[in-house]
């Protein structure tokens, strides 16, 4: 029998991380690649208990169909621990903040759309793109996020802009204040919607980021999130928050891909919520996470201080972003660190463009303070052996 695929297949990409995650299920292998929330930070307990309560009082009603707006209830949750006056009725809730991007990108783009995201950007949703055959254009970002003067002269016809301003991934970079305004204002006069995804906004260190672009212009604006960075991924649920008309169309979608996301899961993170339970947890997940980032901070600084390696410092999130030396290829180094034990993810895949070679991701909340270091370590010894001048030297020394 032969199939005969759409054409739109050919657009569809695999996820280099997770065909990375494959080979990190190697025993001995200390993994900086996955974008995966630390399992120690999952409130099992509370959801034992939430379980039982649901399937006891309402066991009936949570094992039903659902509606595909979401339950009443967690909508309600979500509209109120929102930083704008969001009215329940424009929540959506959705099979996690991927399938967010998904109905967005079925909503908003025909063939031959221009959308914009800035470079590098989140993998995920240039896969979520990639099926609409859109005209994906990189506008210019520096440490700071979007450059506002490159958006501006991109802007002539783009559905919308993709934007996650907090605690990026991959670079793990924060939007300030004074380019948020910026940024808004200009989207806004140049009539270019904003696509804003938040899965990490919560994960600050020391101090909460800004309002989001969305709290400034929520007219012109979709704005996502996700339960999976503050509760526990497996769930699979998130929201979209979104003007009227726009939240009827993505509703309509969801009908078409899943009539509605589970309703025993909504149910059961509705019950985790009550009672300020986010408050009280997501500070402890904050806390892990800032160990952890510091612990990699300092691994970095003492195995490759020196070697010509750069990185940042994420203020919140999960991600920093490191470049190699002039002539290094990250990608040409992940077989040798892997040899090594260690591994982490090639900048490449998150450009729409050509990209950055010499950069690379780095997760640090799935591994402890000893595994960083040992991994780190690994990582610098491959380094080491890849530098342009040290491969050099050798190929001289061979006979």
């Amino acid at each position: 029998m032969h199939w005969t695929l759409a054409a739109r297949t050919r657009k569809m990409t695999s996820s280099a991380i997770r065909d990375l995650l494959k080979l990190t299920e190697r025993p001995g292998i200390i993994s900086f690649a996955g974008g995966l929330p630390s399992p120690e930070a999952f409130p099992v307990e509370a959801f034992a208990e939430a379980c039982q309560k649901v399937l006891k009082d309402d066991g009936r009603a949570a094992l039903q169909y659902a509606t595909t707006e979401g339950l009443p209830a967690l909508r309600e949750a979500v509209a109120a621990g929102l930083p704008w006056n969001v009215d329940p009725a424009d929540v959506l809730i959705t099979t996690g903040s991927q399938q967010g991007l998904d109905l967005a990108a079925k909503v908003l783009v025909d063939p031959g759309s221009r959308i914009l995201v800035e470079t590098p950007t989140y993998l995920g949703a240039l896969q979520a793109f990639a099926p609409m055959e859109p005209e994906v254009v990189e506008v210019a970002s520096d440490a700071g996020g979007i450059e506002v003067d490159d958006l501006a002269a991109k802007a002539a016809g783009a559905r919308f802009l993709y934007a996650l301003p907090n605690f990026q991934n991959p670079t793990g970079r924060t939007m300030d204040e004074a380019r948020r305004v910026a940024l808004s204002a200009r989207a806004a006069a140049c009539g270019v919607p904003i696509l804003e995804d938040n899965p990490y906004g919560e994960l600050w260190f020391d101090a909460p980021p800004p309002a989001p672009l969305t709290a400034r212009n929520p007219e012109g604006c979709i704005y996502m999130g996700s339960f999976s960075k503050v509760l526990a991924p497996g769930l699979r649920l998130g929201f979209v928050v979104a003007p009227p008309e726009l939240h009827r169309r993505l509703t309509m979608a969801k009908q078409a891909a899943d009539l509605h996301s589970p309703s025993f899961n909504q149910r059961v993170v509705a019950e985790v919520m009550k009672d300020g339970f986010l408050n009280r947890h997501v500070p402890t997940i904050r806390a892990l996470y800032k160990r952890q980032r510091d612990a990699m901070l300092a691994a970095l600084q003492r195995e490759m201080g020196g070697l010509g390696v750069e990185w940042n410092t994420p203020v919140g999130g999960m991600f920093l972003w490191l470049r190699l030396p002039a002539g290094m290829d990250a990608t040409a180094l992940l077989p040798r660190a892997v040899e090594k034990g260690v591994a982490f993810v090639p900048g490449l895949p998150f450009y729409a463009g050509a990209g950055d070679a010499r950069a690379l991701r780095l997760s640090f909340v799935t591994a402890s303070v000893a595994q960083i270091d040992t991994g780190i370590a690994a990582l610098a010894a491959a380094v080491r052996e890849s530098l342009p001048q040290r491969a050099a030297a050798l190929a001289d020394a061979l006979p």
